[in-house]
């Protein structure tokens, strides 16, 4: 047993809740040693409804606490899909990203529950290898556990237990910094978090004032300090891709990353990079057209310069050009630019008919599929070897069917 004057944010949490759970606390004992111990306690209440005393459980946990500091938790193995056949695009291309462990289906949330995303499992799932990370487990925080969120102090945000008020703030950041270096090494071209979480939100996450009022203008700590860190790597949140746009703009980054990384991360020469600019050209037409001039000019100056730097360049604005959503607008031009390299092949029907099938993509009447479709079968039937190479028609697996919406 043990009495009220064991921590004032014990007793709130157990006289609000009836019960506290899991509070951490660094305390002095009688011999001056400082330890860290966790508590579960629940609070005994007379008749009159007032609260007699509290009991429950205190436990030693400082030499769990120190081994954590000094070794952060390893990431969550690679999950292992039993209802999903791993197809990956090139035998030597394995695809890696980061993903909340709840996505996956495996019981980790705060409530013992979890957010089993059908598209991240079930289709991108044939495509990838999941490296799996709750960063609430991670710092040693318990299934189930007490609910956390993010609260504002002035301009700090900080993330609080919901009952306890107990700071996880410091832990949270320290392991998010002690996973960079194991996910980079990993080698992971991509990352899907939790919507709304207070660690892995990406967007519009909730912070609590003071006054208990919630503006959703925040980010989860862990989100935050890997999108600092990876400014490049493609990320993005379960929820948001649902909209056709959104989903289709991340997994043409995910798959132009790992293309990128199979430059570079080997030996290349600048024959290779200006190989790769050319076959990037219509897709990063359709994203953003000055960044393949931007990077013309990059690949023209590069002899003689770093390649360190100029594969730091390059990577830092291929992705960003990527980044900006493909128009229908930007889309629609380079259709037309590729159906000029058919005008020596195509008869008068021919030409009208693809034209037309580009007429009615740009009138959102037909999804992109049908016109690329189109002129995939002319580029195999006439051998057009420089459209032949060209990611725009074939950015990601066709069995995703991310052009096949209007």
């Amino acid at each position: 047993m043990f009495t009220p004057s064991h921590g004032a944010a014990s007793r709130r949490s157990c006289s609000v809740m009836d019960t506290g759970h899991d509070f951490e606390a660094e305390i002095c004992r009688h011999d001056g040693a400082v330890i860290w111990t966790t508590k579960n306690a629940r609070c005994v209440r007379g008749a009159d409804g007032q609260v007699h005393y509290y009991e429950g459980t205190v436990e030693d946990i400082t030499d769990r606490k120190r081994a954590r500091e000094k070794n952060p938790p390893a990431l969550l193995p690679h999950c292992s899909l039993p209802h999903s056949k791993k197809v990956l695009p090139m035998a030597h291309d394995e695809i890696k990203i980061g993903v909340s462990t709840c996505l996956l289906g495996e019981e980790v949330r705060f409530d013992a529950g979890h957010k089993r995303d059908r598209f991240v499992v079930d289709d991108l799932g044939r495509y990838v290898t999941f490296v799996a990370v709750c960063p609430e487990v991670g710092i040693g925080m318990s299934i189930p556990r007490e609910a956390i969120r993010l609260v504002r102090h002035g301009e700090d945000i900080r993330l609080r237990g919901t009952r306890s008020d107990t700071d996880h703030t410091e832990a949270m950041l320290a392991y998010a910094e002690a996973t960079v270096a194991p996910l980079i090494e990993a080698g992971i071209c991509g990352y899907v978090f939790k919507k709304g979480s207070p660690s892995c939100g990406l967007f519009r996450v909730k912070v609590y004032a003071e006054n208990g009022m919630p503006s959703h203008d925040g980010r989860g700590l862990y989100a935050r300090v890997l999108a600092d860190r990876l400014p490049d790597l493609p990320m993005e949140e379960e929820g948001r891709l649902f909209d056709p746009v959104l989903r289709d703009n991340f997994v043409t980054r995910l798959f132009a990353y790992r293309r990128l990384k199979t430059l570079f991360d080997g030996p290349w020469t600048l024959g290779d990079l200006v190989a790769f600019h050319s076959a990037e050209k219509m897709l990063l037409l359709a994203h953003h057209t000055q960044t393949y001039e931007v990077l013309g000019r990059l690949v023209a100056k590069a002899k003689g310069r770093d390649r360190g730097e100029v594969a730091a360049e390059y990577r830092a604005a291929f992705l960003g050009g990527l980044a900006h959503h493909a128009t229908p607008q930007r889309t629609t031009n380079v259709l037309q630019h590729m159906m000029g390299y058919f005008k020596d092949h195509l008869d008068a029907d021919e030409k009208a008919e693809l034209a037309g099938l580009i007429d009615d993509y740009h009138a959102e009447l037909v999804p992109l599929v049908v016109p690329v479709t189109l002129l995939r079968h002319y580029v195999r039937k006439y051998g057009v070897t420089y459209l032949a190479t060209q990611t725009f028609l074939a950015p990601h697996p066709k069995e995703l069917m991310l052009r096949n919406h209007v």
